[in-house]
């Protein structure tokens, strides 16, 4: 009977290794774009929910006044007070006035960590929101 003089040794390929490292680095180029929706998402919800104010805000302004505020100036700080993070992040326009208020939106400004110049519309004819974290359809 002969002895087997070779031992195998414990442990991973070569191979092995970087069949996991590809399969890992396939994973995490899916993962990215789906984790970056998120977070543009999160940053536009705050927008979102800032121009959500200044439309509920407006609209008490104009049952008080009988016209449409055309600016952000004419509803503080009586309609809305709107927080200093948040005014910090973005910059809001109303649209219109007068006789009716098209669209608001919201552009992000140099404190915003993603960065200026992204954009937020609120369509008040449709009531829908358009433009940075919302998906085009």
């Amino acid at each position: 009977m002969k002895q087997n003089l070779r031992t195998r040794e414990s442990g991973f390929t070569l191979i092995e290794v970087l069949v996991v490292v590809i399969i890992v680095a396939i994973l995490a180029a899916v993962a990215f774009p789906i984790y970056q929706n998120y977070v543009k998402g999160a940053y536009a919800s705050d927008a979102q929910s800032a121009i959500g104010s200044i439309y509920n805000a407006a609209q008490m302004y104009y049952q008080d006044i009988g016209e449409w505020p055309d600016g952000l100036e004419q509803l503080e700080p009586k309609y809305i007070q709107m927080q200093n993070s948040t005014m910090r992040q973005w910059s809001f326009t109303i649209i219109g006035g007068g006789d009716g208020i098209s669209e608001i939106t919201a552009v992000s400004t140099e404190e915003m960590k993603q960065g200026p110049g992204n954009e937020v519309r609120f369509i008040t004819e449709t009531g829908k929101y358009e433009g940075y974290g919302f998906e085009e359809e």
